[in-house]
Order: structure tokens, then sequence, then C-alpha cells
């Protein structure tokens, strides 16, 4: 969550007019406030509009959570540990239920008219029992968990020839995990190459950690701070939509962007092959046993 406060701090003054922050360790609250409006451009608020002013921080009570336009969940009950093996995202489900349920009671409530925003892993089970124990309308909440997936994939296109189209021609889809789907490209697409590049993405988490660190730097940039801001702003971005009905949908990463009306989705021309991967992730969501 610092990480992502920072970059919204640094890059959101063009839609965001304050952020509040709200955590059960008061000491860690009370040091962000502090050192996070300690973040600022010289000369800020003088005549000379070259140096602008950035959203102040501040310290809120979870009895004002839902006193906001726009709710954003990265709370998380124990991070697994460096040396942990496997889809770290996953076995964090039962862990940031019970903090997820409680969050979606309150906004339910509040009768809360904003826009969610789930953060923590995994985000898109998450996301459905947000919406499932809240009351909210599906289209409130949004996943993200999809963009730095996208990122990691550029990252290995830009080093590796043979993924070099997915640069300008691919696409990423569905969870921030094991069901992850890249496209090498939508017009030509490569499924040999496109699974090879989706597996080195859904390891970098695990070579990070190899290294000895938790790799949150990434997620919280391209994930997070950056996806937001372009969700305020209207513009593409990749996140988790809710598809399918009330009772048997699920959140699902596409490419999207916000409207008046809601979000609205890339609707993709696929061929056989992507569709039958996209359509396997997207059952996968849906049967997670949430409850």
């Amino acid at each position: 969550g610092m990480t992502m406060l920072l970059g919204l701090r640094l890059l959101g003054a063009d839609v965001i007019q304050s952020l509040g922050i709200c955590d059960i360790n008061t000491n860690n609250t009370e040091r962000l406030e502090m050192e996070m409006n300690q973040v600022r451009y010289p000369f800020a608020g003088t005549a000379d509009a070259s140096y602008p002013m950035l959203p102040p921080v501040g310290i809120v009570d979870e009895a004002s959570l839902f006193a906001c336009d726009v709710f954003i969940f990265c709370a998380s009950k124990g991070v697994p540990p460096v040396g942990v093996v496997g889809d770290v995202r996953m076995s964090q489900l039962e862990a940031n239920l019970e903090l997820v349920r409680h969050a979606a009671a309150l906004a339910g409530e509040a009768a809360f008219k904003g826009l969610v925003c789930i953060v923590s892993d995994p985000v898109d089970p998450l996301c459905r029992a947000f919406f499932m124990e809240s009351g909210l309308c599906p289209a409130q909440i949004q996943g993200y968990g999809l963009g730095v997936m996208n990122a990691r994939a550029c990252y290995y296109a830009e080093r590796n020839e043979a993924y070099s189209r997915y640069l300008t021609e691919g696409r990423a889809f569905g969870p921030h995990g094991q069901d992850l789907v890249l496209a090498d490209s939508l017009s030509e697409y490569n499924d040999a190459l496109s699974r090879q590049l989706t597996g080195l993405v859904v390891h970098a988490n695990s070579m990070v950690r190899e290294l000895g660190y938790k790799p949150y730097i990434a997620p919280a940039l391209s994930s997070a701070a950056l996806s937001i801001l372009l969700t305020l702003r209207g513009q593409w971005h990749y996140g988790s939509v809710y598809l399918g009905d009330a009772g048997n949908g699920a959140y699902f990463g596409v490419k999207n962007r916000m409207t008046e009306q809601g979000p609205v989705y890339e609707d993709a021309a696929v061929c056989s092959l992507l569709y039958e991967r996209l359509k396997q992730a997207y059952v996968n969501l849906a049967e997670l046993p949430w409850k």
C-alpha cells in the first residue's frame, strides 16, 4: 500500500483531490501522514505554476472509510514470507476473505455509490467476495492485478525477439495468477509462444522471491497506482470487471475503461485456440469456492 500511495500522490494531482489512509497500526498511518506530505515539489503553491501541489494525505478512521469517491482495498492478513513456493497469491485467499468481507459489509451499510478498487491478492476472487457481501452493483468493483502481468510480459518481450510482437499486438487476460492468459498477438496468435510467455510471467513473482525479496514494487505501481489513475481518467487499462449473471459470474481481467455508464471492456475477436484458454480461465474463476 505504501508504494501505491506514493505513486498516487506523485502522479494523481489531476484527478485526486485528497488521499485518506486507514490502518489498524496507528503508528504506521501517523508515519505515512508525515512522510507522504513531506514529498513535494519545491515552491509548490507559489505563483510559479510549474511547481504543482500534490494531493494531501490524511488519516481516516474506519467509520469514515466510505466517505469518499474511490475506496482502495490493499490490506493483507499476512503476506507469505520469502521462501514459500507455489502460487502465493491464492494462499492468501482465506486470510484476506475475512478482511474483505468486513470492508464490504461497511460499504453496504454506507450504501456506497463510488468505485471500489481491490488490490490485495488474490484480486479476482476478492472482488467477487466484496460484491456478494456488500450488495453493491458489480460494476462498482474492479480488481487491479493484471496491469503488472502485462508489464512483466513487456519486460520479457523487450529481451527476447521471439516474444516481441506482444509489445504492439499482444494482450493480457484473466486472473493475476496461475490461470493468466497472454496472447502474443490478437491477429496472428501463436499458441506455443503465448504459453511460453505466460509461463515466464506467472513465475516472475517467484524469481524475485528467489533473490530474497518480496515482489511488491511493480505490482503496486503497474497494477495499482497507474491503472487506478487511468481508470479515473477514463483511459484504457487492465483490470478485472464482472462478466456473467449476478449469481454465477466472475471478475475477469481485460482491457477496459471507465465511462459515465460504467466500465466498457474490449470485446476482441480471438481465434478458437485463444478462446478455449480464456474460457477455461473464466470457468475456473467462476467455480472457485469463495464462500
